[in-house]
């Protein structure tokens, strides 16, 4: 009889101590979880600012292209006036 009420005790003092193991890790982050986090924002900004330049990029190379296009066109114009 006794023997089952200690095998309950330690089962009990072992479900316990798991739980209470468990909730103090979700409480607190140690420096390397924070740090992380600190990474993952600073990442997301990069990108964020990369993706808004790679737009400017992309609309000064539309612009430059139509330029040219325009520029080739006034070149081709010109050449069939001289004729």
């Amino acid at each position: 009889m006794i023997y089952r009420i200690s095998l309950g005790a330690i089962a009990i003092a072992v479900m316990l101590s798991a739980g209470a193991c468990g909730k103090s890790e979700q409480k607190s982050e140690g420096p390397a979880e924070k740090a992380g986090a600190t990474m993952g924002k600073a990442i997301d900004q990069a990108t964020e600012k990369a993706g808004e330049a790679m737009g400017k990029a992309g609309e000064a190379l539309k612009e430059a292209g139509q330029k040219a296009k325009e520029s080739v066109s006034e070149t081709v114009d010109k050449i069939k006036d001289k004729k």
